[in-house]
């Protein structure tokens, strides 16, 4: 057998370095070893795209900004991709992905393929180009952006298609081919991938215009001709795999639904014809009804399934699995970044492939590794013992041909031993366990804390007290992070400036900030974070049972990255976080200042979690850190606080069976944070960027005084809701305008959505405000956006007085 020495992963193109004129590969100097032998039966359902240094995300920018042009970036973009292919290749993965690289999201780049632009955007019929594409994506000067939202229970974001009865698909993308085509002249034989065609319209909507009931599934038999057209060049290019992501079979899908599988497969049946097809699902189970309908597929050759978070899925495969096929089991996760259990692993594959044939078993990956970090070697600075409990994106790709090559006869027994004692030692650690919050957190089951006084005698007391205007205006939290605020947290960090000067250049950045909000006349006003990273990462640093990576950054959509916290441990609050800078803001202004938190659930969901227990049971923990950080602030005459829980609804099982149990625990995690307080205090929660209509009543059962909302990028979805005798008892503001867009709302496209807002909801009810946190936005773009929508507010506020 042969023994695969170190090679580089990621470090390739880690060091990509991209500037303005002229971008260049250079060598990267990290090794760590594989252990396996070439060619083993091994599978990665796709990869991170953005460099373990964020390579695309700033070749993205500068050509956003004009900074750099198309060709340069599209150099970048196939300096990744080679990389990638390059290293999986000499790793000994077997099927390697291709497509599976995108510049924004995949299924923008599906929408793209399919010719399915909006008219808005003045695309005519020809191939889809960068500037076409981004503003899709982006918006530009002249409309808005398409709709954005969660990629199934992930942080990950796609841009929802729009689609109507009067649509005509055309094939105007060759992205799929041209990037296998790619491969193939660096001698790589890859799998590309595409979005699978029922999929791809069961995540789409209903276009501007067109009737909400329209059922985009209805135009499958348009869509297939292009897809035919995909398949057909794929193989004249030399495929031989094609993988085709179909992860809407995890959800409850109708009897509908389900023969829409049957009826695309049996479509596309004479064109794969020759090519090997594999159908990936991911994420959850899938059903009972859903297994059968997929392993009856026509002309498909394998099956793809996520066996982390879809274990009951094992159990069906034990009651028959379709003699002949492969069974790509995704035993190692992509979703997490704890180091697989080796043994555990292998002993489910030994049983599985006893039921699917020794020849027929592939180790894959749950998911895309997408979801993880890139590397961990980059991490020189993270704790040793928690650094060896985890496994990265190129650690995984390891983990996967470990159990590839023990699976086949050639265990590696010294790498098996080493991942069993970082197993046992995780166990034992006493770094992990706190029983001081474990029993507090043991004591909130089966309780049902909340305040006393109902939302609307709380409301009239806070009124009372703050004597706000109606249509009172306010912002979600953050304002540009400029370069000049970056850098200076960063010296700090670094030890390079003192902490006097430190806090000097932000109490002067929230002075600036304070001053611009009451020269704009807002009414609520923020401190702007500018001490801040992260709205997760801030308050993990802060907490006990949490560990942070210098690299461990994950594409969250576009060029927008985060940097997840690992909570490794039980959860605490040594001491006050945001005390001090409310505080230093509020002594600025007359006007309330609000208190800005992250709330319990969305650090949880937004962080790499535990898996040794149940995360409620963290969650539990964070509400109560969250709780102290509350109580202190309203101590100190913080009268508003906000507690964002943007992710609510992104840990929601995907199996409605599964939902109400998630949500009890979910929304009493935030009441838990907000329990103690006086009446007269006014609790905020801010969401976004998901579709909540379905949770509605989850989000008035949180019981917040003031619930802001995102509404504006997803159409106006959440008022479509309201009409139908659903009364919010607390104050709300569904979002304005798009911050993720640098498109500026003019005051009286801005006038015409507040005054469709108060048609809907009670006046006295609504607050005007952004669908977001300002942080990736220029001052240039929110200042005019922001006089425009006070000025908004104020033209609706005389309106209404003329009407009493």
């Amino acid at each position: 057998m042969k023994q695969v020495s170190s090679i580089t992963f990621g470090p390739c193109y880690g060091s990509l370095c991209f500037s303005a004129k002229r971008p260049t590969l250079l060598r990267f100097t990290h090794h760590f070893k594989f252990h396996s032998t070439r060619a083993m039966a091994s599978h990665i359902v796709g990869l991170p795209r953005i460099g373990p240094k964020r390579e695309l995300k700033f070749a993205l920018e500068s050509f956003w900004d004009g900074k750099s042009s198309a060709e340069e970036l599209q150099n970048v973009a196939a300096g990744l991709r080679s990389c990638i292919w390059k290293q999986l290749a000499d790793a000994g993965i077997k099927y390697i992905p291709s497509n599976t690289f995108s510049y924004y999201d995949q299924m923008l780049d599906t929408t793209a393929m399919l010719g399915a632009v909006p008219p808005r955007y003045g695309w005519k019929s020809s191939e889809v180009g960068l500037e076409t594409y981004f503003s899709m994506a982006r918006g530009n000067a002249h409309v808005p952006a398409m709709e954005m939202t969660k990629w199934f229970d992930t942080n990950y974001h796609y841009i929802v298609p729009e689609l109507g009865p009067h649509i005509r698909f055309s094939y105007a993308s060759h992205k799929a081919v041209d990037e296998f085509k790619e491969a193939k002249a660096l001698g790589l034989d890859t799998v590309p991938v595409l979005i699978g065609p029922v999929s791809y319209l069961l995540l789409s909507k209903p276009a501007r215009g067109t009737e909400q009931s329209f059922p985009p599934l209805s135009l499958l038999r348009y869509i297939l001709p292009v897809y035919k057209e995909v398949v057909a060049e794929l193989k004249a290019a030399g495929a031989t795999w094609i993988q085709f992501d179909e992860p809407t079979l995890v959800w409850d899908l109708d009897a509908n639904q389900l023969q829409a599988f049957a009826h695309a497969y049996s479509e596309l049946e004479s064109s794969l014809s020759g090519l090997n097809v594999l159908i990936e699902t991911y994420f959850a189970d899938v059903t009972a009804e859903a297994y059968k309908t997929l392993t009856s597929l026509k002309g498909v050759t394998g099956y793809g399934f996520d066996l982390i978070r879809g274990e009951k899925t094992l159990d069906l495969i034990n009651d028959g699995f379709p003699s002949g096929k492969h069974l790509f089991a995704g035993v190692v996760d992509g979703r997490n970044i704890w180091a697989n259990d080796l043994a555990s692993s292998l002993r489910t594959l030994q049983a599985l492939e006893g039921i699917v044939g020794k020849d027929k078993i592939v180790v894959s990956t749950s998911c895309s590794l997408l979801h993880t970090a890139v590397d961990i070697v980059n991490e020189t600075e993270l704790d040793k013992e928690v650094k060896s409990w985890l496994a990265f994106g190129a650690q995984k790709v390891v983990e996967v041909n470990a159990l590839a090559n023990a699976l086949s006869g050639h265990k590696d027994e010294a790498f098996f031993s080493t991942n069993a004692a970082a197993q046992a030692s995780r166990k034992s650690s006493p770094n992990v366990t706190n029983e001081a919050v474990q029993k507090a957190a043991a004591a909130l089951k089966g309780s049902d804390l909340r305040r006393a006084t109902n939302v609307t005698a709380r409301l009239d007391a806070q009124q009372k007290k703050l004597n706000l205007p109606i249509l009172p205006t306010t912002t979600i939290g953050s304002f540009p992070q400029t370069i000049d605020v970056r850098r200076v947290r960063r010296e700090f960090k670094d030890k390079k400036i003192s902490e006097e000067d430190y806090v000097n250049a932000m109490e002067e950045e929230i002075n600036k900030v304070v001053k611009l909000q009451e020269e704009l006349d807002i009414d609520v006003l923020v401190h702007g974070e500018p001490e801040r990273n992260d709205m997760v990462e801030y308050f993990g640093e802060q907490l006990s049972g949490f560990a942070f990576t210098s690299n461990g950054w994950v594409q969250s959509y576009g060029s927008r990255c985060v940097k997840p916290p690992i909570i490794y441990g039980d959860v605490s609050r040594p001491k006050p976080m945001t005390v001090f800078w409310s505080s230093l803001a509020q002594g600025m202004t007359k006007r309330p200042i609000k208190g800005m938190l992250t709330g319990p659930v969305t650090i949880l969901n937004w962080s790499f979690v535990r898996n040794d227990q149940p995360r409620f049971k963290t969650c539990y923990q964070i509400a109560l850190a969250i709780k102290d950080e509350v109580e202190d602030l309203e101590k100190a005459g913080i009268t508003i606080i906000q507690i964002d829980e943007p992710a609510l609804r992104e840990g929601l099982p995907l199996r409605k069976a599964e939902q109400a149990l998630y949500l009890g625990w979910a929304v009493h995690s935030f009441r838990i944070t907000n329990c103690g307080v006086r009446d007269t205090t006014q609790i905020h929660t801010h969401m976004c960027y998901s579709n909540f209509n379905d949770i509605i009543h989850s989000i008035i059962d949180m019981d917040a005084d003031v619930i802001t909302i995102e509404n504006s990028k997803s159409d106006e979805k959440l008022l479509s809701v309201l009409p139908e005798g659903l009364k919010f008892g607390s104050g709300i503001g569904p979002g304005v305008y798009d911050v993720h867009s640098p498109r500026i709302p003019s005051d009286t496209e801005l006038c015409v959505k507040i005054k469709n807002i108060i048609k809907v909801l009670e006046n006295n009810m609504v607050w005007v405000n952004p669908d977001c946190g300002l942080k990736t936005r220029k001052y240039s773009e929110v200042q005019p956006a922001l006089s425009n929508m006070v000025a908004a507010a104020k033209y609706n506020r005389q309106m209404l007085r003329r009407s009493d």
